[in-house]
């Protein structure tokens, strides 16, 4: 559910908002592998407003129709702000579906293209490429679906690096160690020179959507042809450990890194 003011600024543009009301339900399902397949949407608005409701609809449209999803019900209501609910829905073989308990020992941690440009654009809404981040996310939908049998765990980021790698520690029953120089993240954090800025939009940032997984070692090579193939950085910025659901987050120099906890911008 996304609500005016809560989730996204009053005055957004509307075509964004389609675009990312369906996005972040797609890369829910781009997480545990699934096709995605129907939507359901609910909509709460103040008032009819025929053009903002012509652009919302472009942009939600768009998107669906690059994905072969089908909106097939809803409802709509009057609300004293907008408000916006969607519920996607897709398919997984069961044999094959990712899910946050799957992490093993020794496994590499992989994130998708970059982290922190989402969180960066609020910061820097006139950074337009960071703004377009955080406004019109990509789902993940293609590469989740690849995974199937290559990863053994997997999560969409869109509560900051730090949190949602926890959810795979605390339900594998694993910890982790992450070096913070292998994170990708967006050159812009090279211009505005904020380190301070820089490690809480990269670590701690939600709504980039990006996929974190999991895979032996052994599927290296899978990994790095993968990303050939759909023109996609898959970067290595870690290990799994067994122990305790522990995260470590490394400096240059090796040393222990104080990360914050994940935060909704908007709050």
């Amino acid at each position: 559910m996304l609500v005016e003011g809560r989730h996204f600024l009053p005055g957004a543009e509307p075509r964004a908002l389609g675009h990312k009301a369906l996005a972040v339900n797609l890369s829910d399902l781009a997480a545990i592998g699934a096709a995605p397949k129907w939507a359901l949407l609910a909509i709460g608005l103040p008032a009819a407003d025929e053009a903002w409701l012509k652009a919302f609809a472009e942009g939600f449209f768009a998107l669906a129709g690059r994905y072969g999803v089908d909106l097939v019900g809803g409802d709509t209501t009057r609300a004293p702000q907008r408000t916006i609910a969607v519920t996607a829905m897709g398919e997984v073989p069961a044999s094959v579906a990712l899910y946050r308990a799957g992490a093993r020992p020794g496994d590499d941690l992989w994130v998708s293209g970059e982290l922190g440009g989402a969180a960066l654009g609020l910061a820097h809404p006139e950074i337009a490429e960071a703004a377009k981040r955080l406004h019109e996310p990509e789902p993940r939908v293609e590469l989740g679906e690849r995974l199937r049998g290559l990863a053994n765990a997997a999560i969409d980021l869109s509560d900051g690096l730090a949190g949602d790698l926890g959810h795979i520690l605390e339900r594998s029953r694993v910890g982790a160690v992450v070096e913070y120089s292998l994170i990708p993240r967006n050159s812009f954090f090279n211009k505005i020179k904020d380190p301070d800025l820089e490690r809480d939009c990269v670590l701690s940032g939600g709504d980039d959507y990006e996929l974190l997984f999991t895979a032996a070692p052994a599927r290296r090579a899978d990994v790095d042809a993968l990303a050939r193939e759909l023109g996609l950085p898959l970067a290595r910025i870690g290990a799994v450990q067994s122990g305790e659901a522990r995260l470590t987050i490394l400096d240059a120099a090796g040393k222990p890194m104080n990360v914050k906890p994940g935060f909704d911008h908007f709050r």
